[in-house]
């Protein structure tokens, strides 16, 4: 029997410190991944980092990535090769394994922090995503909130049906 994930909802902003490192509220983390040593922050979008659940991230990756495994080696994918390598330097620089210290906290990594543009001291949105958290530049998540909202109504229709 599976158990039933609880929705991570939630916004809140955050400043890094002169370290990158962000402390991440309690009520997304504890929902997250409660007392996890490590989780996977992944590259989504420009401006916007997502953190999983190590296991959650896991199950959902690993099955479309062993299918691709298996038809580069069986010779399937041989006419696709530009798009085979394309997939292998974006997935190898996508995720990464972070740590999680006391208090929630975790370090952006290089590449990953040129990727959300939030210099250090910076401000940031920790913003629940029902089955991740969002690490957004303050800027991007306004954007992103102006073009998305409108159609909230629409999109709550369509999952609650």
């Amino acid at each position: 029997m599976q158990t039933q994930q609880p929705l991570i909802i939630g916004e809140f902003a955050r400043s890094l410190d002169d370290r990158y490192r962000l402390s991440v509220p309690n009520e997304l983390m504890d929902l997250l991944a409660p007392d996890a040593k490590e989780c996977v922050l992944v590259k989504e979008r420009r401006g916007c980092l997502s953190l999983w659940n190590d296991e959650s991230w896991k199950r959902r990756w690993e099955a479309g990535v062993e299918l691709i495994r298996q038809k580069v080696q069986m010779g399937r994918l041989d006419t696709q090769l530009a798009r085979v390598q394309q997939f292998g330097r974006l997935l190898s620089s996508r995720f990464r394994v972070v740590s999680v210290a006391q208090r929630s906290r975790i370090v952006i990594p290089e590449g990953f922090r040129e990727f959300l543009g939030v210099e250090p001291g910076g401000e940031v949105m920790v913003v629940g995503a029902a089955i991740c958290i969002e690490i957004w530049h303050p800027q991007h998540w306004k954007a992103y909130l102006e073009r998305r909202m409108p159609r909230f109504p629409k999109l709550y229709q369509d999952l609650s049906q």
